[in-house]
């Protein structure tokens, strides 16, 4: 009787997405999770059903692991293109479970990236605002040009360089930006822009360890500079 149970009919509190959605997918159950992966059923069997007879037919997820399209197929409801899509999920999981954090390049000295900057931006006609974020070892974890266009704090404003920092469980960053007209002297703005950076970082424990301002064949390191001083 349960089983003949209408989908409409089922408390959204007890569908596996609406409580993915309620109350996040740690709190869901083998059984759940499955189900949602599943997507639907076969009828008459109910997707939840069909969960339960995966993991009743291998009685745990290691072994579910190692299950061949053969005996995927074996199991009422499960046909080939669900055997298909059930080991591909496995196979996605498992490169996950060892995918390692991606690296783009290490700063080593504010000179160093600097001059690789200035190739990169010399030809821009507006500005690019670009952010470094860093790992422990100053290892470049990830590389986003933020914003193209005048700086201002009301566009290249701390909430959104550090959303990434967060993002990418970044130990610092790094900022720079070009100065299409050639000079590299870092303007009023520039300066009040960094130190309001760097006053947020320290709130944040992810400290700005530079802004590189790139001209024509020049840079500014305000770091060097001694504008931006060492924590």
């Amino acid at each position: 009787m349960e089983e003949k149970l209408l989908l409409r009919e089922v408390p959204p509190s007890s569908l596996p997405r609406e409580r993915l959605i309620m109350q996040g997918e740690k709190s869901l159950s083998d059984q759940e999770l499955l189900a949602i992966c599943l997507r639907t059923g076969q009828h008459p069997i109910h997707v939840m059903a069909l969960a339960a007879a995966v993991l009743e037919r291998f009685g745990n997820l290691y072994t579910l692991k190692s299950a061949t399209m053969e005996e995927l197929t074996e199991i009422k409801g499960i046909g080939k293109v669900r055997a298909i899509e059930i080991r591909a999920l496995i196979e996605l999981g498992s490169r996950i479970q060892r995918a390692t954090q991606p690296k783009v390049g290490k700063v080593r000295a504010s000179f160093d990236l600097a001059q690789q900057l200035i190739n990169e931006l010399k030809d821009y006609q507006q500005e690019h605002f670009l952010c470094f974020y860093l790992n422990t070892k100053n290892e470049i974890i990830q590389k986003i040009t933020l914003f193209v266009g005048s700086l201002n704090q009301s566009i290249a404003h701390p909430r959104e360089v550090f959303h990434g920092a967060v993002r990418y469980h970044a130990a610092s960053i790094l900022i720079a930006h070009n100065h299409p007209s050639g000079d590299a002297t870092p303007s009023h703005q520039d300066i009040l822009f960094t130190q309001r950076l760097s006053q947020c970082g320290e709130l944040m424990g992810i400290e700005l360890l530079d802004h590189i301002i790139t001209g024509q064949n020049t840079y500014t390191s305000l770091r060097e500079e001694g504008i931006l001083k060492k924590k």
